[in-house]
């Protein structure tokens, strides 16, 4: 893992800098950032594939009047609670396997405000940032002002509470400038909202008419917790325009220039639907106000329930992934969470479903592929040389498509498809009643496939997959390498990758 001191990286020919979103802190992660995590994690490791240099974003959402009111009900200070819940994040986001280079909290001041601030002159240099006296209802839970005909029977759509009657003087951001730009780039797809059902959505709020919004808050109410508004001690900027500002601030904006500028702009944030505005309507217009290159797409995903039930505290069912990531292997939870939902749809999880994943396609089709082969290989002592008979199963081109088209649930189901192909390769040609050189053949396939699975289920399952490579005694390699070549591993007879669950 980079830190600040050694972060900067010499790009390879090609960049891709990709974020997710960064999660509010006023309470512990839930299964629904365990699934945006790993959907990152394997968009960002499939670059790293294809040898190009990768910075994965991420960090916690801090400075926010919930993170305020969450401290004061369990009686510790605000950055207390921030420090608390922010190193869980972080703590789910190494054991689940998120490759980032920056973990970035809102509340570190040297790191994250004189970006934030920086931003806030620009837009304010652009003539887009007034004050004024403004009447809402404000929902602490979505940290929004809502109208009237927004909310659902008087009650935030997504929290269910009546919104707080708020009347105070904040400054506001001009939001209307900016309405056919934004509308132009999205239908262009200059900046690519993913799937077209949330394009759609996008346009059609853009369409009825943009208005300024609110974006800073005083500091009364903030109870003085915040980035201070340059020039105006009584004002906190907005929780949304300094959290979207760490999608800069991570990569030096505001202080390293020369590393900002070799991974700005951002080639894909990775966000939940229910905060789909922030990134394709408010946080492009920021960005056009400060005179900041777009970023060229946003990959929005759907929410997860829980054998059919939408997640609440009320309920008991909210799933806390780093108890499951205790009782199963974090390559499992990965593999459930990208075969089981679909980046552009909601799903479901089930602890049941997860273990019948686990026992019939991790350890039936994977471990029990990887383990026979290596037997075999490690009683064999010839040389091990043939002709490629497998290779033309993997239909790497097809599993490209799916994953440019960010389909990572099929493409993983492309994958299984191969390892099935050699399950069955094994079974045809029953190895354990050859000898010599038609042994030799088989085994040539055999070890060929495994090393190109490995290279497949990196970005997927990469504990799982430096595993296999450490058990064939062979390197890491680029998707490019795919190939059926010359065997030269050292087999080296592991444990089986995966343990039935009873």
């Amino acid at each position: 893992m980079l830190t600040n001191k050694n972060r900067v990286i010499n790009l390879p020919r090609k960049k891709f800098y990709l974020t997710t979103a960064i999660p509010y802190v006023n309470s512990v992660p839930h299964i629904g950032h365990a699934l945006e995590f790993v959907q990152t994690d394997v968009i960002a490791r499939y670059h790293k594939l294809l040898g190009e240099g990768v910075f994965l974003t991420t960090g916690a959402d801090e400075n926010s009047l919930k993170n305020v009111q969450a401290a004061t009900e369990v009686g510790i200070t605000t950055q207390q609670l921030c420090d608390k819940n922010a190193a869980i994040f972080k703590e789910l986001a190494i054991k689940i396997g998120l490759s980032f280079n920056s973990f970035l909290r809102s509340s570190i001041k040297k790191d994250h405000w004189p970006g934030v601030q920086r931003l806030w002159e620009l837009c304010k240099k652009s003539g887009d940032i007034y004050k004024k006296k403004y009447k809402g209802l404000y929902c602490i839970g979505c940290e929004v002002f809502y109208t009237n005909s927004e909310l659902d029977n008087g009650l935030c759509p997504d929290h269910k509470k009546k919104p707080e009657l708020v009347e105070e003087e904040n400054y506001f951001f001009r939001l209307s400038k900016y309405q056919k730009k934004i509308e132009e780039l999205i239908e262009t797809d200059e900046l690519k909202v993913v799937p077209e059902t949330r394009k759609n959505e996008v346009l059609s709020f853009v369409k009825s008419g943009l208005e300024d919004f609110s974006i800073s808050r005083s500091v009364e109410r903030a109870k003085g917790w915040g980035v201070p508004v340059p020039g105006d001690d009584s004002q906190i900027i907005y929780v949304w325009f300094d959290a979207l500002g760490i999608y800069l601030t991570a990569i030096g904006y505001g202080t390293d220039e020369k590393l900002f500028k070799k991974w700005w702009s951002a080639d894909l944030h990775v966000i939940g639907k229910g905060i789909i505005r922030f990134h394709a309507v408010y946080w492009p217009a920021i960005l056009l106000s400060a005179g900041l290159s777009l970023p060229k797409s946003i990959l929005v995903h759907g929410y997860i329930t829980v054998e059919g039930h939408k997640m609440s505290k009320s309920i008991g069912n909210v799933v806390d992934p780093l108890a499951l990531l205790k009782k199963y292997p974090a390559d499992a939870l990965r593999y459930f969470l990208i075969k089981e939902i679909p980046v552009a749809d909601d799903g479901d999880f089930s602890e049941k479903a997860m273990v019948n994943r686990i026992n019939g396609e991790l350890v039936g089709d994977l471990g029990n592929l990887i383990y026979r082969v290596l037997s075999l290989a490690e009683k064999f002592k010839g040389k091990i040389e043939g002709k490629p008979e497998l290779d033309k199963k993997s239909n790497l081109k097809k599993i490209k498509e799916l994953m440019e088209e960010y389909k990572l649930n099929e493409a993983l189901e492309e994958i299984w498809g191969f390892i099935r192909a050699t399950n069955k390769y094994i079974n045809e040609n029953e190895p354990w009643k050859l000898h010599g050189k038609e042994l030799a053949n088989v085994l040539y396939n055999l070890l060929e496939s495994c090393k190109v699975i490995s290279i497949l289920i990196f970005p997927f399952l990469p504990f799982t997959s430096e595993k296999i490579n450490e058990q064939l005694g062979v390197e890491a390699s680029k998707l490019k390498e795919c190939k059926f070549r010359k065997f030269a591993g050292k087999i080296k007879k592991g444990e089986y990758l995966f343990k039935k669950i009873e």
